[in-house]
């Protein structure tokens, strides 16, 4: 548990308390980074359950198709990464609930088979009986995916059979032949922005570094957003959405996709579906690499296409936009939609590296503190100098990864007594490293 605190010491949970400010030094907490979560409309799969799928995993487990079909595209999209960054490792997915949906069914009397979700996918699912000689009187059922085979069963009544990951099989006696039967009757559920007030719910138990929404409904668009934000301040729970079609959301916590892109093949990518690509990368990349001109693999131009001055107007409003160079696609600057800059809140907040780098401590602070030192460290003097040990340790790991520099492990972290006697204050001062982005050459001729 956590969430922010603005200098007055009134919290009654325990927890971690995070103040972002800006030379006062810098109160942080941090989670590890490669998660992404994105709530989609889709054919097959659990409704309204979180799945925590591996990057590497047989993406048909989860969704019925492959990572090269077209009704995965925002998947293969999402795990691209970019020429110097890596993709997320993992995702959490999410199929909206929705109405109206209906599970495809066969039936090759007496047996009946079912799709396990409803939805069109299931239209694709044949189940073939086959008569055996041995054992005899025997069957063998094929389940059938796209002409592969997905299972297979032998039996000699319907009793004898299971379920599978395609099919349930109901009804009762014998088995009888059959070379093949298609089911039918699969719809794919109508959803409403109303269901992803579910998903929020569903997700905020999770850890994860990005929130894509590919959207363009604005309700569910400020919804969004007043979620990313309120889990932040509420749950210490420090994550970035990334979203297109925002109306000056000026905030850290949110990424507006402003560009849309054509890929290799000819296909063409809205903005909102740019926010697959970007969301993945975001969540990939590490707190001390940068997106700035890093590439979108396999897209070869942009939409709509810029001037620099129009660049520049794009940039100062908070938008992630790209460019096309010779075919090759690239990001314009690694930047979020923040440009109401306040006393606590600089303009080094508006860069994603820098946002990337005070989210890893905030969560990271978050989780160990929270796991190992609340209600077991004494509030004296030994104890608060476990807590300063442990940050200046880590913070020092930060510097020789090139997140931080110039940090003074003596006079740069102090842990004090707070007002209450449970209670610690940590002060933590921090110059942050930004990639290069401008480049000033000066050539004289002599």
């Amino acid at each position: 548990m956590g969430g922010t605190w603005n200098g007055v010491q009134n919290k009654v949970l325990p927890g971690v308390y995070i103040d972002f400010t800006s030379d006062r030094g810098l109160g942080l907490t941090v989670s590890s980074r490669g998660t992404v979560a994105i709530a989609e409309a889709m054919s097959w799969g659990p409704e309204g359950t979180v799945q925590e799928i591996e990057s590497s995993a047989d993406m048909t487990a989860y969704t019925g198709y492959p990572i090269t079909a077209v009704q995965n595209r925002f998947l293969n999209e999402m795990l691209k990464g970019t020429n110097r960054t890596a993709a997320p490792n993992k995702i959490l997915l999410y199929r909206l609930n929705g109405t109206g949906g209906a599970q495809a069914k066969a039936t090759i009397s007496p047996l009946t088979a079912t799709a396990v979700y409803p939805g069109v996918r299931g239209n694709d699912i044949s189940i073939a009986v086959t008569a055996l000689t041995d054992p005899e009187e025997s069957f063998q059922v094929s389940t059938i995916v796209d002409g592969a085979i997905v299972d297979s069963q032998v039996g000699k009544t319907v009793s004898d059979l299971t379920a599978n990951a395609w099919v349930t099989f109901s009804g009762t006696g014998a088995l009888t032949a059959n070379v093949g039967t298609l089911l039918t009757g699969g719809i794919d559920p109508v959803t409403a922005a109303t269901n992803y007030t579910d998903f929020l719910t569903a997700i905020e138990p999770y850890k994860f570094d990005v929130l894509i929404y590919d959207g363009t409904d604005s309700t569910v668009r400020d919804a969004m957003v007043a979620f990313i934000k309120r889990i932040a301040e509420e749950n210490g729970v420090y994550t970035q959405l990334v979203a297109s079609g925002l109306t000056n959301p000026d905030s850290r916590f949110v990424v507006n996709v402003a560009s849309g892109v054509t890929l290799s093949d000819g296909t063409a990518l809205t903005p909102q579906q740019v926010t697959w690509w970007a969301g993945g990368a975001l969540a990939g990349a590490q707190y001390n690499e940068s997106l700035t001109y890093a590439t979108y693999p396999d897209a070869v131009d942009v939409s709509a296409k810029l001037t620099n001055s129009q660049m520049e107007q794009a940039i100062t409003g908070g938008q992630f936009i790209l460019f096309a160079d010779n075919n090759v696609v690239k990001v314009v600057q690694d930047i979020n939609s923040l440009v109401t800059y306040t006393t606590d809140i600089t303009e080094p907040y508006h860069k994603n590296r820098v946002m990337r780098l005070l989210n890893t401590i905030a969560n990271d602070l978050q989780a160990q503190f929270s796991d190992n030192y609340i209600g077991v460290v004494n509030n004296n003097d030994d104890g608060r100098m476990m807590f300063k040990k442990a940050i200046v340790g880590y913070l020092l790991d930060l510097q020789q990864n090139g997140g931080i520099q110039n940090f003074d492990s003596e006079n740069d972290v102090e842990v004090l007594a707070g007002e209450d006697i449970d209670a610690i204050v940590v002060n933590i001062g921090l110059y942050v490293v930004d990639s290069v982005e401008k480049i000033y050459v000066r050539i004289t001729v002599h």
